[in-house]
């Protein structure tokens, strides 16, 4: 597998954990609401539809500043503080999309709101039912079509809050914000650091095709960096990009050093027996990982939770995939 698709498939899972993590906890109000109540077609009813069409076209546009007054007082102070791209995949999986999109509301025959989200490749439409009202807590189905796979149905709950409904649940499931970001933190600090894994082959890999090009290693990994419109040469082998050759990529910093070789006959024959060490360290301990990483000339990878000190041979080998991040 490749580079890319490994990103791909990386993206692609912290995607899938944030929908998985949006049914989290179970909402005894929405239990108790499985017992089926008349519905309520009055004032109360009409404002929780409106409510839930807002904030689901908020979702669609993925405006986030709009969808966060939708939510409640503590889901939207933690929903604030996400990064952009935690907030973003969020609004996505409310609307199974994977871009921005252009709402249209409209109404069905039978007088229950119709929410359509469309992009320029794919259109999803959300089909109202009939809202549920039991004091300060509102139930509404919504019905989504998917073409191959039937219509799937959902519930969204709402609840009263200073006046206003605010999105409480998705399905049976309370929308606990501030334990999704929780959840999502160790997500990302796995992800970065199998990227400084990655990122450390990556490096190993253009070292020895350096040697092999040029009969040495390079004094510095910026040799290694792009090439300019000339060619490639010792100084710009064009082997990594830009970053990389900075030493500072995907939330960790690398740091690089030649291992001169033992008895070594003449200058040439160290050159070409010389060995090479590099390391990963987290940029940020706790926020960009946790893990110190170390690779040599050999091929093996070591590494440990070294509290943000460099990893080095002495570290345990790590040959298997690596262990979930503790919290």
């Amino acid at each position: 597998m490749n580079r890319l698709s490994r990103r791909h498939n990386s993206e692609a899972r912290t995607v899938r954990v944030a929908f998985a993590l949006l049914l989290l906890f179970f909402s005894a109000a929405a239990i108790h609401a499985q017992t089926p109540a008349a519905p309520t077609p009055n004032a109360q009813a009409s404002e929780a539809a409106n409510a839930l069409a807002g904030t689901l076209s908020a979702a669609c546009r993925e405006d986030w500043a709009d969808f966060a007054t939708h939510l409640t007082a503590e889901s939207a102070q933690a929903f604030r503080g996400l990064p952009a791209t935690q907030r973003t995949a969020l609004m996505q999986r409310m609307v199974q999309l994977d871009e921005a999109g252009k709402p249209l509301l409209s109404t069905s025959s039978d007088g229950y709101p119709i929410l359509r989200c469309g992009t320029p490749t794919i259109t999803t439409e959300m089909h109202f039912g009939a809202t549920q009202v039991r004091e300060n807590l509102a139930f509404i189905p919504i019905n989504v079509p998917s073409p191959g796979e039937g219509i799937r149905s959902i519930r969204f709950g709402m609840v009263r809050e200073g006046g206003d409904w605010k999105l409480l649940s998705v399905g049976l499931l309370l929308l606990d914000i501030p334990t999704l970001e929780q959840q999502w933190e160790r997500s990302d600090l796995e992800a970065r650091e199998e990227a400084a894994i990655e990122d450390l082959r990556d490096l190993a890999h253009a070292l020895d095709t350096y040697r092999n090009a040029f009969g040495l290693l390079p004094d510095s990994l910026a040799q290694l960096g792009p090439a300019p419109k000339e060619g490639i040469s010792p100084d710009a082998a064009g082997l990594i990009d830009a970053q990389l050759a900075a030493g500072s990529k995907d939330g960790y910093t690398f740091r690089y050093r030649i291992v001169p070789a033992v008895g070594a006959e003449t200058p040439e024959d160290a050159n070409k027996k010389s060995g090479f060490e590099i390391a990963a360290t987290p940029y940020d301990y706790g926020k960009t990982g946790k893990r110190s990483f170390f690779l040599d000339s050999s091929g093996v990878l070591r590494g440990a939770d070294k509290q943000g000190v460099v990893a080095t041979a002495d570290d345990p080998r790590l040959d298997s995939p690596l262990p979930a991040a503790q919290p």
